[in-house]
């Protein structure tokens, strides 16, 4: 074999491995993209469930602010939190798509503010017998009480797809595809220590 058809035999099969690198890269490309995309995904089908928990929370409030201001209308103090701490938290949306770590934790901060004021008011039954004997007072206990489990659940499967999600982002090569196309890290929604304590409500 003369010299020109070994060159021509090298870069015919130099060509070939260069479309099998280049397609193989291109697919490599493609599946971790979907990965992402997918875990994205599960991210934030996981807040949305958090969301629809803690709007059929707030939704309860007004409920069982009315029920305890007909046995203990004078505890304005306590009342006015609830109220003003529900105002708080409905004023504050959070898009997970979007959301930055400080952004999150305010919204945890005001979850948290509201948890606590809620133990406060269902404290207040203890010095009022008719109140805690009320049908619909217990009927709101358990279930805000089931509600929070319900919550505490969903907050730890976000987590754990969030994890899922900041490893792909941070791991090596995949965190290159990730900054290529945008995407971000997204924030964990957890109590801190004093939180966790106030966001059981306690009977």
């Amino acid at each position: 074999m003369d010299f020109k058809n070994l060159a021509i035999t090298f870069f015919s099969n130099l060509w070939t491995w260069v479309v099998i690198i280049v397609v193989v890269l291109v697919k490599w490309v493609i599946g971790v993209y979907n990965c992402l995309v997918r875990k994205q995904l599960d991210v934030e089908n996981a807040w949305s469930d958090i969301d629809t928990l803690l709007i059929k929370r707030s939704d309860m409030i007004p409920n069982l602010v009315e029920i305890v201001k007909g046995y203990a209308s004078h505890e304005r103090e306590t009342l006015e939190g609830v109220i003003e701490a529900r105002s708080k938290v409905s004023q504050m949306k959070i898009d997970i798509k979007n959301t930055t770590p400080e952004q999150m934790m305010a919204y945890q901060a005001a979850q948290g503010e509201l948890s606590q004021m809620l133990g406060k008011l269902f404290a207040l039954s203890e010095a009022y017998p008719d109140l805690k004997a009320n049908t619909n007072f217990l009927q709101l206990q358990n279930d805000l009480t089931k509600l929070e489990g319900e919550i505490n659940m969903a907050r730890r499967f976000y987590n754990g797809t969030v994890k899922v999600f900041n490893e792909i982002i941070r791991v090596f090569p995949s965190n290159i595809i990730a900054s290529i196309f945008g995407f971000k890290e997204k924030p964990f929604f957890e109590a801190d220590e004093e939180q966790r304590k106030n966001i059981e409500v306690k009977f």
